[in-house]
């Protein structure tokens, strides 16, 4: 399905290039925001205009703020394995020590807050995939490293703490969902519909309640649930005793919305080993732009064995994936 631009997009398109300033520049694309179509055939270039709206707006107002601190210019955290999820969170909430149980990263871990100056990823193992994660410093009312803005435009999803083992545990999430909100990082349930705000990111995100080891954990978690209700999808869990924690690793799989894909060459068997990760719902042209950006404009058909198909069935390149389908592309 083509896009087909409207000749006005183009002319914005112009004028953005054109444009010297930021300022200009901004105006130009969120011009072209407002014309794009909003379909299918347009969600590539939907989010390469959030992408570069978000990151013009971050410019200008940090331009604002004054020049940032050179040190956290330098962490950068490409996207590996099927997706990246953040650890946001107050002081001293358990995110580190949960990251050494999920991954073999280990980051400073102690008793008291902020231990967590910089942001420290790690590999999670699911099954047969990996996902990212990635342990960012702690967020309050009076305290924000700036680079949580760069970094959290990369991730796929959010991972938000609350402290069962603290009076003040909702109060510091909420604070900690507030602060986030004025840097236009907005907290949001899986699978709700997309912002329309273009300068605002929006993270699906999970809510996990560390340390329900604590003997007054089982109250300060029905405060929590009167704070935020429904809105995020809970887990318990504690990062020192391993509660909840199969659980959670599965869950951070689940909120990328990605599914496994394994492809084979004609006369071979598959590569059951490194699937391929596409969004839920990907077609046999969106996997063939995984393999390689080229295929996904010359793939014609495919051979598939799995869901809703005979083994071996010969596809177009509009069928619609499953879970666990093994796929054999043709040009």
């Amino acid at each position: 399905m083509a896009v087909n631009l409207p000749p006005q997009y183009h002319d914005a398109e112009a004028r953005y290039k054109k444009a010297q300033s930021p300022e200009d520049k901004l105006a130009a694309l969120k011009e072209m925001w407002v014309i794009l179509p909003k379909h299918k055939a347009s969600e590539k270039v939907q989010a390469e205009l959030k992408t570069k709206i978000s990151e013009l707006t971050d410019q200008i107002e940090q331009a604002k703020l004054g020049p940032k601190k050179a040190a956290p210019g330098t962490f950068k955290f490409p996207r590996q394995g099927a997706g990246q999820v953040v650890f946001v969170g107050p002081p001293n909430c358990g995110k580190s020590l949960l990251l050494t149980k999920l991954t073999k990263a280990t980051p400073a871990v102690a008793p008291y807050p902020f231990t967590t100056r910089e942001p420290v990823p790690g590999m999670m193992d699911y099954e047969d995939v990996r996902v990212q994660l990635i342990d960012l410093p702690p967020v309050t009312a009076d305290h924000y490293e700036t680079f949580v803005t760069d970094i959290t435009r990369a991730a796929d999803a959010a991972v938000l703490f609350l402290d069962l083992a603290d009076d003040d545990g909702p109060a510091a999430t909420r604070a900690a969902i507030d602060r986030l909100k004025l840097a236009r990082r907005e907290l949001v349930p899986p699978g709700g519909p997309p912002t329309d705000d273009p300068t605002v990111y929006a993270l699906p995100t999970l809510l996990v309640a560390n340390k329900c080891d604590d003997e007054a954990a089982d109250i300060r978690l029905e405060l929590a649930r009167e704070e935020f209700g429904t809105r995020y999808p809970l887990y318990v869990i504690s990062a020192e005793r391993g509660d909840g924690v199969a659980e959670l690793r599965k869950a951070l799989y689940d909120v990328l919305g990605v599914m496994r894909i394994y492809t084979k060459q004609p006369g071979k068997p598959a590569d059951m080993t490194s699937p391929f990760t596409p969004a839920l719902g990907a077609t046999v042209a969106d996997l063939a732009g995984k393999v390689h950006r080229d295929l996904e404009d010359t793939v014609k058909s495919a051979r598939v064995w799995g869901t809703a198909v005979h083994d071996g069935q010969t596809v177009g390149r509009d069928h619609v994936l499953h879970d666990k389908d093994v796929v054999e592309l043709h040009s």
